[in-house]
Order: structure tokens, then C-alpha cells, then sequence
């Protein structure tokens, strides 16, 4: 199951995150969101876990807590919405 997790300080890095999730159980994967001009942090990211129960838990526990001053927001991701193709254009 893959989870956002938002409202991340600027100075957490992908092992902070993963240090926080593996109380709840295995990381498949962490992803942190970055500016692809300045490669700063772009203050959220998302944790996949292979089990959907311990990725619940993790919502459930970490969802409203602090993590480095910061309140996290943890919820189930999302599909990426496709952009509408056929907008006109002006010149």
C-alpha cells in the first residue's frame, strides 16, 4: 500500500522517513518530493509498505504527530490525476 505523507519539514530526508514508518512494519519504498530546479524538498513524499494492515497501523499512529516541528498529514495515496490534453491555446 502506498501512503502520501505531507506537511514534511524541509530538513527530513528519506531515512528520517523511513526510520518512522518501520515501527509499523517492512518499507518497500520511500520517496521524498523534490524541486526539480533548486533539488530542495518539496515538503511531502510517500512510503510504500507490502502490507496493507501495518500500512493502515502506520496511518492511524503517525497521522497528527510531530515529526521535527512539523504536524505530518498520512493518508492512503492517491492515483495521479492525467491532465486535460486539449485545452485550447492563444497566441
Amino acid at each position: 500500500m502506498k501512503m502520501y505523507v505531507g506537511n514534511l519539514s524541509t530538513k527530513v530526508t528519506e531515512d528520517n522517513l523511513k526510520e518512522t514508518f518501520e515501527a509499523f512494519g517492512l518499507i518497500k519504498s520511500v520517496t521524498l518530493v523534490k524541486d526539480k530546479g533548486t533539488g530542495d524538498s518539496r515538503g511531502f513524499g510517500f512510503i510504500e509498505m507490502p502490507s496493507k494492515a501495518e500500512a493502515q497501523a502506520a496511518i492511524d499512529g503517525l497521522n497528527g504527530t510531530d515529526l521535527q516541528g512539523k504536524t505530518l498529514v498520512v493518508n492512503e495515496a492517491r492515483p495521479r490525476r492525467e491532465h486535460q490534453g486539449n485545452r485550447e491555446r492563444r497566441f
